[in-house]
């Protein structure tokens, strides 16, 4: 239960950081990427190292379908200690997790008055999705969506080569 604790307050350091850093930078250059993609780009890396390390003793997956599904209950469940909720696809390619009670917007009130500031938060968790779909081989789009805290949905659209 520590550990759950201190991956949230890990990750709202990281999000203020990333923030403070780009505030005091701004006005000296302002071709630097977003604060958005500098997270996106942290998940996707911690992303692809833990798929990595999750799968070296797992059999070969037969179709996108496996895959999503040992994202949500195995690697889910690992970082999260919860699977997520529910899984949906249109078998074309995209896919939509939703987790109603996602650990790392469960420090916020519930409710709509901090939706605003939460999509920050979950720019991390879209490159961790996406990293590793990327080290399973599937190149995907990863975007967030947030109507009611702390639920919220991953739209996943894979990328057909």
């Amino acid at each position: 239960m520590a550990d759950d604790a201190l991956f949230g307050f890990l990750h709202m350091e990281i999000v203020a950081h990333v923030y403070k850093e780009q505030a005091t930078r701004e006005d000296i250059d302002k071709e630097r990427v977003t604060c958005v993609s500098t997270l996106e780009l942290m998940g996707f890396r911690v992303g692809q190292g833990l798929i990595e390390r999750f799968t070296k003793d797992c059999p070969t997956f037969k179709d996108d379908l496996d895959i999503m599904k040992f994202l949500c209950k195995d690697l889910w469940s690992t970082i999260f200690k919860k699977q997520i909720d529910n899984l949906r696809t249109n078998h074309q390619g995209t896919y939509v997790l939703q987790d109603n009670k996602f650990a790392l917007l469960t420090q916020f009130s519930s409710g709509k008055q901090y939706i605003e500031e939460a999509p920050k938060y979950l720019a991390f968790s879209c490159g961790l999705i996406r990293g590793a779909l990327s080290n399973l081989g599937l190149e995907s789009v990863v975007t967030a969506e947030l109507s009611l805290m702390p639920s919220c949905k991953f739209q996943v659209v894979v990328q057909k080569l």
